[in-house]
């Protein structure tokens, strides 16, 4: 399993908007789920207007592969939300030990 993560701090006024977006059934999701490797993503919620995302892939190959399919529709996406946050950092890519 290979995991993405994604550190957000959001603006207040669009929290309604980014919590659809980058939910588990968000736009984002679906946008992922075109490749038969992706597996889910988490939206977690932390202190004040703070989030995490959690993407789950099957390998770092498929979420390779979905960029090469699908990055136009992927840039498209990220500036489409783009005003929605005040930071947003990816924290790394992780592979699952086992």
């Amino acid at each position: 399993m290979f995991t993405i993560l994604w550190r957000y701090e959001i603006r207040p006024e669009h929290r309604s908007d980014f919590e659809s977006a980058y939910g588990p059934a968000g736009d984002w999701a679906m946008l992922f789920g075109r490749n038969p490797g992706f597996r889910g993503t988490q939206l977690l919620r932390g202190p004040g207007e703070t989030y995490l995302t959690v993407d789950i892939w099957r390998a770092s190959a498929d979420f390779d592969a979905f960029l090469t399919e699908y990055g136009a529709e992927y840039r498209a996406l990220d500036a489409r939300t783009e005003g929605w946050t005040v930071a947003e950092e990816r924290l790394g890519e992780y592979e699952a030990i086992g």
